[in-house]
């Protein structure tokens, strides 16, 4: 992995531990992929999946099987959650830099 002063010399302002974060997120959606893959062919491939995509402010909300309302509304509050993260997060660093 590149150290701080290796990506500051770059012109990138990336932190070394923002990119390992980053890869570990990537590295969790993969792992989740594979377990509900494997959990669909052990139980005969009925399953249920739902989830939000946004697309800019835009919500993009999908379901389907027996279960999938409660799994819309996990990821929706899931989603809420994570803007309102974003958000408050984004206003915090804006005053540290200010």
């Amino acid at each position: 992995m590149l150290s701080d002063k290796e990506v500051e010399d770059e012109g990138i302002g990336v932190s070394s531990r923002l990119l390992g974060f980053l890869l570990l997120g990537i590295a969790l959606v993969f792992v989740g992929i594979a377990v509900l893959v494997v959990a669909s062919l052990v139980s005969g491939g009925s399953g249920s999946v739902g989830g939000v995509i946004l697309i800019g402010p835009i919500p993009i909300i999908f379901g389907v099987g027996p279960d999938a309302g409660w799994l819309i509304t996990v990821s929706i509050i899931l989603t809420v959650v994570s803007v309102v993260l974003f958000l408050v997060l984004n206003r915090r660093n804006r005053k540290l830099n200010a």
